[in-house]
């Protein structure tokens, strides 16, 4: 295991933290896409257009439901399990692709929750500091998700 795959699990975590289903939707669109390769893995299926499509619209449907105003908190305890767990997941792919031992995974988890927490106070104090509506910085924030997850898979994959 060399310290380029650990940054990459680790910003893949934090990704996580931010938004819990873009960093998988950006794995399966890169594995779909060549740009890691998943085959002969546990998670070869990530690069099925299923694959691809169903965590697509369950990003997208994430993305629709952090802008309504009854969405539990990102840091309550249903958001940090579902953010550990895809967390892990993500982490998992680009280590299986690496080859490198699953174990590892557990980084992904740890940098999801402190993305979490740390997406968390930014965005209100980023909302407050700028006496702006929660939009203007939710919609950053979904692009930094996005453009972190492709980063670490851009740094797994030499690309």
């Amino acid at each position: 295991m060399n310290s380029t795959v650990i940054l990459a699990v680790v910003i893949i975590g934090f990704s996580v933290g931010l938004r819990a289903l873009t960093a998988p939707a950006v794995v399966a669109w890169c594995a779909y896409l060549g740009l890691m390769n998943l085959d002969a893995t546990l998670f070869s299926f990530m690069s099925s257009p299923v694959a691809v499509a169903i965590l697509s619209l369950l990003g997208l449907g994430e993305y629709v439901a952090d802008l309504l105003p009854n969405t539990p908190n990102r840091t309550a305890a249903l958001g940090l399990v579902a953010r550990l767990s895809t967390g892990s997941f993500a982490a998992a792919c680009l280590l299986a692709a690496t080859g490198n031992s699953l174990a590892f995974c557990i980084l992904g988890s740890a940098a999801a929750v402190i993305g979490a927490f740390a997406g968390y106070q930014t965005r209100v104090r980023l909302v407050r500091a700028l006496s702006v509506k929660d939009v203007f910085v939710a919609l950053p924030e979904d692009f930094v998700a996005i453009g972190t997850s492709l980063c670490a898979v851009c740094i797994v994959s030499g690309t």
